[in-house]
């Protein structure tokens, strides 16, 4: 079976390649907001993918395709404390790459927590359901990016990163009921000499073991290596056309960092392969992303027994959907949330832990009631932040809120987070006697009231329009035309200026006392 499938997917390598002239296309990212270091698993006709979720909770979205372009997510793979402990972790720890994979009726999702209880294991039946309790690795020195290999003889090998930096790759056989080691981790590859050689994943096709990494830090340097050997554990020899894809050489293409990556045959016998990529703005000179690194699909043809990624061209935002199983997209999301459900929409996240107490859906009906905590946005901690991600450079990001402050210490309003140090916040704020609403900017640490303007009572609408470069805030009352309040830039918010691995969460927040949120409205706008 395994090599009717490998003949099948040579047969179709030409059209991948050449892009076959009419077929349709799909487009990059196909998941789109940060969403990175993207896992995928097939079973049948369908196709599961995790990403890495650092700070937020609930932890490692799990989404579902029948076509790998049109993704709908189905649920979390951490949806309790037990499973995710994130108290008092800074941003851009918590929740590190993992590895998604289906074997014989079972999901398994290996990942790392890095500063509580470093790489463990979760498994369910549903992947739409709830998953077990963590299986924690007992190791010395747990590192990152773990994965998991089931060979054809029922062994079962772990892979991961080690070393930091100038590490390299170690793997160890695994009881996987268990999660106990049958053996210390050995190295069994270091790379091509870049930083960084981690998110490891080895597959065995037509006979040999292929041994994918990336290498370069996940950054612009970013790329992706192989190697094979005819026995899982090596020595391993590294293909002579390495890096089978990266985009540090092309700084002009509008995909950039591309790295990471992981591949799927699919049920008509061809490979791809998701990995994860920015979008970057370029402004005076230098490259700048702040939506996150999002989950991009290439084509991976095979020739002198090596996979080639998209017939060894460079990524584009347009691609051929040449060899793709038939098209099969999900209804689109609608622009207006109101409130109406008995629970949450999978996308809503919170910050390091669940939101018991800090959200209601039947205290108001008909409103998202987020009660006010002391925590704030500038805290290593759980503040009253019910956020998505944003997933567009163009979109609208808008809500309506009642809120009657008492003074000083108590607001609520639209908040954009990249992480502590650096985020926006157009909020409602002063006393209920004389209520304004103030743009506020958090940069590197700083906070300045940019604008502000006094209120009349009733209800706020709040609204963000963002494009690629900046951001602008404005609010309106009774019906009335929206006024401008300020604007601020994309930039504070990049991860090159603000720094981390994370991306940009627009959100209703509140502090210190209840706010009732009526609606709130995403709208993309065409990137």
């Amino acid at each position: 079976m395994r090599a009717a499938l490998f003949a099948s997917a040579l047969l179709l390598a030409a059209a991948q390649a050449a892009g076959a002239p009419g077929a349709p296309a799909y487009r990059n990212p196909v998941i789109t907001g940060f969403h990175p270091d993207p896992s995928i698993c097939r079973v049948g006709k369908d196709y599961y993918l995790a990403n890495s979720t650092f700070e937020y909770f609930p932890g490692v979205p799990i989404f579902h395709s029948r076509d790998l372009v049109h993704w709908k997510q189905i649920g979390h793979a951490l949806t309790r404390e037990s499973q995710l402990p994130l108290k008092g972790q800074r941003a851009s720890r918590g929740i590190y790459a993992p590895t998604l994979r289906c074997e014989g009726g079972n999901f398994y999702l290996i990942t790392t927590n890095v500063e509580s209880g470093g790489n463990f294991i979760v498994h369910t039946k549903d992947p739409a359901g709830e998953w077990s309790e963590p299986v924690w690795m007992e190791e010395k020195t747990p590192w990152i990016d773990p994965s998991l290999f089931f060979d054809d003889d029922g062994t079962v090998y772990y892979t991961r990163h080690d070393g930091g930096e100038k590490g390299g790759i170690v793997q160890a056989r695994i009881d996987i009921k268990s999660g106990k080691l049958l053996e210390e981790p050995k190295p069994v590859w270091r790379g091509t000499g870049g930083v960084w050689p981690e998110g490891p994943h080895l597959y065995k096709v037509n006979g040999w073991y292929y041994l994918v990494i990336a290498e370069g830090g996940t950054s612009y340097d970013h790329k992706i290596t192989v190697a094979r050997s005819k026995s899982p554990s090596g020595p391993f020899e590294a293909h002579k056309g390495n890096p089978i894809l990266s985009h540090r050489d092309h700084p002009e293409l509008p995909l950039q960092a591309t790295g990471h990556g992981d591949l799927v045959q699919a049920e008509n016998g061809t490979w791809w392969m998701v990995l994860l990529g920015v979008r970057p703005n370029r402004e005076d000179g230098k490259n700048r992303h702040h939506l996150g690194r999002e989950t991009l699909l290439a084509p991976v043809t095979w020739k002198d027994g090596w996979p080639v990624v998209n017939g060894g061209k460079p990524l584009a935002l347009e691609m051929s959907a040449a060899g793709l199983p038939p098209s099969a997209p999900w209804p689109k999301e609608p622009v207006r949330n109101g409130f109406d459900g008995p629970k949450l929409d999978l996308y809503w996240t919170f910050l390091r832990g669940p939101s018991t107490g800090l959200y209601s859906l039947t205290e108001r009906a008909g409103f998202l009631r987020v009660n006010g905590n002391k925590a704030t946005l500038d805290d290593v901690a759980t503040p009253a932040f019910v956020a998505r991600r944003q997933q567009h450079l163009n979109a609208r990001i808008a809500t309506r809120v009642e809120f009657r402050p008492d003074g000083p210490g108590q607001y609520a309003g639209l908040a954009l987070r990249q992480n502590e140090n650096n985020h926006y916040q157009l909020r409602i704020g002063g006393s209920d006697a004389a209520r304004r609403v103030e743009l506020v900017t958090r940069i590197k640490g700083e906070t300045k009231v940019v604008a502000s303007a006094a209120l009349a009572a009733g209800a706020v609408d709040l609204q963000v329009r963002a494009w690629p470069d900046r951001y602008e805030f404005s609010y309106a009352q009774d019906g009335g035309a929206p006024v401008v309040l300020g604007s601020a830039p994309t930039a504070a918010l990049s991860s090159e200026d603000a720094g981390g691995f994370t991306g940009v969460f627009a959100g209703m927040m509140a502090v210190g006392a209840p706010a009732d949120f009526d609606r709130f409205d995403y709208e993309p706008l065409g990137d």
